[in-house]
C-alpha cells in the first residue's frame, strides 16, 4: 500500500518536474491542485478560443453584414445606390489587397502582434463606421476595417493552433468559424437594423474586438507567423479557384437574394433577416455531414446543392417566400459540404500554413469582388427595361379594375410618385396609395392592390434571372476543376 501510494506521488508529479522521493502519503494533498490547475488552464483555453473564433466569424460576416442596411444607409446618408453599393465592395477588396500583401511579409511577422494590430484597427475603424455622416467617410472607414480583418483572420490561425494545441485543430476552428461567419452576416445585419439602426452593426462589433484583443494577449504565442521562406503554393491552387469560384457564387445568395427580398418584395430588415436566416441554419447543419464524407464528396455535392440553390432562385415564381426560403436552404448546404473541406485542402503545412491561410483569404475574396463586378452590370442592364415593362403592366392592372374613377386617379397619381422614388433608387411602396384610399375597407381596392403588386414584383424578380444563373455557373465550374485536379482537393 506504501509503495502504491509513492508510486502515485511520483507519477503526478513528474508533470510538474517536482522531485517527491521520501515524500510521505499526505504529501499527495499538494500535488493535486496541479490536476484542477492544469483543467483550469483547458478550459481557459476553450474561452480564449471561442472569443478569437467568434472574432474570425466577425471578420467573415462584414463581408455582407450591411447588405440589410443598404436601404437605410441610402436615405440617412443622401446617395446614390453606387454610393450604398461600394460600402459592401471596399470592405472585401481591402480584405483582398491586404491578404496579398501579407504575403509577402508572413516570414518576418509574429502571430500574437498581428492578430493585436488588426484588432486594434478592426475596432477603431468600427467605431469610425458607427460614426460616419457621409457616405464617403463610411466607404473609407470600411476600407481601414477590411485592412484590420485581414491582420485578425492572417494572426488568428497560429494563434488558434497554438491554444488548441495542433495546428489542425487550429486550422478546423478557424474555417469554421468563417464558414459560419459569413453565411450569418445579413441576419445580424437585418436583426441589429431593425433592432435599433444601421450604425448598430459596427457599435456591437467593437466589444467583440476588444474582447478577443485580451485573447490575444493571454494567447500563449509569440512566434514568426512562418519561419523562413517555404516551397510554391502550387500544390494549393485547385482549391483556391474552386473556392474563388464558391465566394463568387455567394453573391447570389448574400447579396442578389437579400437585395430582392428588402427592395423588390418590401420587406423589413428583422423579416429579411428572418428569411435569410435558413442560410447559416443549413450551413451549420451541413457540417456534421460533410465531416462523414470523402472530400471529393463533400466538395462536388456541396457545388452542386449551391448551384440548384441559385438556380431555383433564377426561376422563382414571382414573389414566393416558401420557394426561396427552400432555395436558400440548399445554398446553405451547398456551403456547409463544399467551404470546408475546399479550405483544409487550400491550408498546406507543407507550403505553409499561415502563408497558403494567407492566400486563401485573399484568393477567397478576390473570387467574390470579382463576381460582384460581374454581376452589377448584369442588374443594371436589365432593371431599368424591367421597371417600364412593370409600370406598363401595372398601369393595365389599375386601368382594368372595377373601381370607380374617382378613386382610380388619386390612386394612379400616388403610384406614379412611387414610381418616380423607383427610379431615384429609392424603395418604392406600391400598396400605400391603394392602403391610403380605402383599400382596408374596400374588397375590389384591396384585391387590384395585391394584382398590381404580385404583376410588379414578378416583372422586377425576373431581371434578377441573369445574375442568378451567372452565380450558379460559377459553382457548376467548380465540379469538373475539382474532378480534374482531385489531388488539390483532397488530403
Amino acid at each position: 500500500m506504501r509503495f502504491g501510494s509513492m508510486w502515485l506521488i511520483n507519477q503526478s508529479c513528474a508533470c510538474c518536474k517536482t522531485l517527491t522521493r521520501g515524500h510521505e502519503e499526505d504529501d499527495m494533498v499538494c500535488r493535486v491542485p496541479n490536476v484542477s490547475t492544469a483543467t483550469g488552464e483547458l478550459q481557459g483555453a476553450r474561452v480564449l478560443v471561442a472569443v478569437v473564433a467568434v472574432a474570425v466569424g466577425m471578420a467573415l460576416a462584414d463581408s455582407a453584414i450591411v447588405v440589410l442596411a443598404l436601404p437605410q444607409l441610402y436615405g440617412q446618408l443622401h446617395t446614390s445606390i453606387v454610393g450604398v453599393s461600394w460600402v459592401v465592395t471596399a470592405y472585401n477588396v481591402a480584405v483582398a489587397v491586404a491578404a496579398f500583401a501579407i504575403v509577402l511579409f508572413v516570414h518576418r511577422l509574429r502571430a500574437r502582434t498581428v492578430l493585436a494590430l488588426g484588432l486594434i484597427v478592426f475596432l477603431a475603424a468600427s467605431v469610425a463606421c458607427a460614426l460616419a455622416d457621409s457616405i464617403a467617410f463610411l466607404v473609407a472607414a470600411r476600407c481601414v476595417q477590411g485592412a484590420g480583418a485581414a491582420l485578425l483572420m492572417v494572426g488568428s490561425l497560429p494563434v488558434l493552433a497554438a491554444l488548441t494545441g495542433s495546428a489542425v485543430r487550429g486550422a478546423t476552428v478557424w474555417t469554421l468559424a468563417g464558414t459560419v461567419g459569413i453565411a450569418l452576416g445579413p441576419v445580424l445585419g437585418g436583426v441589429l437594423t431593425q433592432a435599433f439602426e444601421w450604425r448598430a452593426i459596427f457599435i456591437v462589433q467593437a466589444p467583440v474586438a476588444a474582447l478577443a484583443l485580451v485573447a490575444a494577449f493571454a494567447a500563449p504565442t509569440a512566434a514568426p507567423l512562418e519561419e523562413g521562406w517555404r516551397p510554391a503554393l502550387a500544390a494549393t491552387l485547385p482549391a483556391n479557384v474552386c473556392l474563388a469560384l464558391i465566394f463568387g457564387a455567394l453573391v447570389g445568395v448574400l447579396f442578389l437574394a437579400v437585395l430582392l427580398v428588402i427592395a423588390v418584395w418590401n420587406y423589413a430588415p428583422i423579416a429579411g433577416a428572418g428569411i435569410v436566416s435558413v442560410l447559416p441554419l443549413a450551413t451549420v447543419a451541413a457540417g456534421s455531414l460533410g465531416r462523414r464524407l470523402a472530400p471529393l464528396l463533400a466538395v462536388c455535392s456541396g457545388a452542386i446543392l449551391l448551384a440548384l440553390g441559385l438556380l431555383g432562385l433564377a426561376f422563382l415564381p414571382s414573389s414566393s417566400l416558401v420557394f426561396a426560403m427552400v432555395a436558400l436552404a440548399l445554398g446553405g448546404v451547398g456551403i456547409g459540404l463544399s467551404v470546408p473541406a475546399l479550405s483544409h485542402a487550400a491550408l498546406d503545412p507543407a507550403s505553409g500554413l499561415v502563408r497558403s491561410g494567407t492566400l486563401t483569404i485573399g484568393i477567397r475574396q478576390l473570387g467574390l469582388v470579382l463576381a460582384v463586378a460581374a454581376v452589377a452590370p448584369l442588374l443594371a442592364g436589365r432593371l431599368p427595361n424591367a421597371g417600364d415593362r412593370a409600370l406598363l403592366r401595372a398601369t393595365s392592372v389599375l386601368l382594368d379594375a372595377p373601381v370607380g374613377l374617382t378613386t382610380k386617379l388619386p390612386v394612379a397619381y400616388d403610384l406614379a410618385r412611387e414610381f418616380d422614388r423607383a427610379r431615384t433608387g429609392q424603395t418604392p411602396d406600391l400598396a400605400r396609395p391603394f392602403d391610403a384610399h380605402g383599400a382596408a375597407h374596400d374588397p375590389a381596392l384591396a384585391s387590384v392592390r395585391d394584382r398590381l403588386v404580385g404583376t410588379v414584383e414578378e416583372t422586377i424578380t425576373r431581371a434578377f434571372r441573369p445574375a442568378f444563373l451567372f452565380c450558379a455557373a460559377l459553382a457548376l465550374l467548380v465540379v469538373p476543376i475539382a474532378l480534374l485536379f482531385r489531388n488539390g482537393v483532397v488530403r
